[in-house]
C-alpha cells in the first residue's frame, strides 16, 4: 500500500493496472455530427450543395439532393477511423 500524502492510499496492483491500460481513442467531433450508421452498418450523410445559391440549380437537382445518401466504400474506410467506437 503506497500512500501519496494525506489519507490517499493506493495499492500496488491498482497502480500497475492503471498504468498498463491503453488510452481511450477520441471520436472526431465533426464526424459524430455529420454521419449516422444504419442498422446494416452502412454510413449515411447529408448531401452537399443544398445550403445556398439554389436558384441557379434546376428543380431536378434540388429534388435529388433531398434527404441523405449512403457513403461510398472508399469514404467509409476513412470515416470509420474517425469513429473508433461507432456512434
Amino acid at each position: 500500500m503506497a500512500c501519496l500524502g494525506g489519507s490517499y492510499c493506493v495499492s500496488l496492483e491498482d497502480r500497475v493496472s492503471a498504468l498498463s491500460k491503453m488510452p481511450k481513442l477520441k471520436t472526431k467531433s465533426g464526424a459524430k455530427k455529420r454521419f449516422k450508421i444504419t442498422a446494416t452498418g452502412k454510413l449515411k450523410a447529408g448531401v452537399a450543395g443544398k445550403r445556398h445559391r439554389l436558384i441557379s440549380h434546376n428543380g431536378k437537382y434540388i429534388r435529388q439532393q433531398r434527404g441523405t445518401k449512403v457513403m461510398s466504400a472508399s469514404d467509409v474506410k476513412t470515416i470509420k477511423t474517425y469513429l473508433p467506437y461507432g456512434l
